[in-house]
């Protein structure tokens, strides 16, 4: 069972993310596993998943649109977020989307090409677990999220930007 960090520790992560073959199939999984599964699987074949699977989560892509998930937001208790390079950051927008303006409280998972250097940032916008890219040392990306000591404007850890809590502190 491979590792991830979740709520700042190294932990087992008994899901299975499943993406599509070179075909564009999904892989046959065990009934009654946790599977996290394509947004757009998840939105054609709902009922299928509910009753073939223990639990399931969703993943999104940087195209996908994370408001397709609202009416399912009560019944997930994770969702993932995929960054396919590095440098691709349109995964931030959908974690602060899901957590600031839909609500989402579930498991809010990074996965793809995750790196030490992004955890203090992909935290502040709402991401609570991280499944780092392979060949990645698990233990020593937990100093990622003490990159910085202090943010300037406001995240979704702590609302108020830095003018805003040296007016109200003491």
């Amino acid at each position: 069972m491979p590792n991830i960090i979740k709520q700042g520790q190294v932990r087992p992560d008994d899901w299975n993310l499943l993406r599509q073959d070179e075909n564009g199939q999904l892989p046959e999984t065990a009934a009654g596993g946790n599977v996290i599964v394509p947004l757009s699987d998840w939105l054609e074949r709902r009922v299928f998943w509910r009753s073939h699977a223990a639990r399931v989560g969703v993943w999104l892509g940087p195209d996908d649109d994370p408001a397709r998930l609202l009416a399912d937001l009560p019944e997930l208790e994770l969702i993932a977020v995929d960054f396919p390079a590095f440098t691709d950051g349109r995964g931030y927008s959908h974690a602060r989307l899901l957590r600031e303006r839909y609500g989402y409280r579930g498991e809010l998972r990074a996965i793809g090409d995750v790196w030490q250097d992004l955890l203090h940032s992909m935290a502040q916008v709402g991401f609570d677990a991280f499944a780092i890219k392979d060949g990645k040392a698990l233990e020593s990306s937990l100093d990622g999220f003490n990159t910085f000591s202090e943010n300037y404007q406001a995240t979704v850890l702590n609302p108020l930007p830095l003018f805003r809590r040296r007016v109200t502190s003491p």
